[in-house]
């Protein structure tokens, strides 16, 4: 049985102590691939480095609405080089979108970022990593007017009309850690209501832990434990659902 973690960011940090250990045990558990998506130009090296040492990891490479005060227009033109340069390695283009629940948001800033990096995956051929926060309807907007190669939304938190939105642009829908949370009432319903062909995992580690070890560093080996999750949720075995996920993945991010 092989896994996919769809969003992980094993280059931050928190890694640094034991990355090869934690790299071992996804291995031994069958968590087969991860993504990792960058969140600023600051990152994507140490990212292109981490996935060219290691054939079970995948570069993404993205600005992230977060930090936009720190990103700036020559980014957007590195960013393109960048694309270029590493084609053969880079399966998306993220982490990118628009997150209007912090405090006091550039929103005009934010759309433009995100409008360029649509542009920039579209030129590329690419799919794009979304995160979104209280902007659904806003990133569908953008993503109705430039048409991209799909992509992932990232732990996906909408309702079941917008999910289907994103379902009809070609987009896989994030579930990570909330899952396994018995109060995460909402996500859950989404998950046993989605179609199964459109749900990919994700950890978002080292952020976003399972309710097992709460409190404490996420981790990818904890996948299983989201794939377990959903499985009692649904119908299908967790055999059906680790095949039918990662088969997902594998069609979002051309994935071997």
């Amino acid at each position: 049985m092989k896994l996919v973690d769809t969003h992980c960011h094993l280059d931050f940090p928190a890694f640094d102590a034991d990355r090869a250990e934690v790299l071992a045990t996804c291995r031994r558990l069958g968590v087969a691939q991860v993504i990792i998506p960058a969140v600023a130009r600051s990152n994507w090296a140490k990212v292109l480095e981490l996935c060219e040492q290691n054939d079970a990891l995948y570069p993404a490479l993205g600005l992230h609405p977060v930090f936009t005060e720190q990103h700036r227009d020559s980014d957007l033109l590195e960013l393109e080089k960048r694309l270029s340069s590493h084609r053969q390695e880079v399966v998306a283009v993220g982490e990118i979108g628009l997150d209007f629940y912090i405090d006091k948001p550039d929103k005009q800033r934010q759309s433009a970022l995100f409008e360029a990096q649509l542009q920039l995956a579209r030129q590329a051929d690419l799919p794009v990593v979304l995160h979104v926060r209280k902007a659904h309807d806003q990133v569908l907007g953008f993503l109705q007017g430039v048409g991209v190669k799909g992509g992932t939304a990232h732990a996906f938190n909408g309702s079941l009309q917008q999910a289907k939105k994103y379902i009809e642009l070609g987009f896989k829908l994030g579930f990570g850690g909330t899952l396994t949370y018995a109060n995460a009432r909402k996500i859950q319903a989404l998950a046993k209501a989605l179609p199964l062909e459109s749900i990919v995992f994700e950890t978002d580690a080292p952020d976003m832990v399972v309710a097992s070890h709460k409190g404490q560093r996420n981790s990818p080996i904890y996948l299983p434990e989201i794939l377990q999750a959903l499985a009692g949720l649904r119908s299908e075995t967790v055999q059906q659902l680790a095949e039918q996920t990662t088969a997902n993945a594998h069609a979002v991010f051309s994935l071997a």
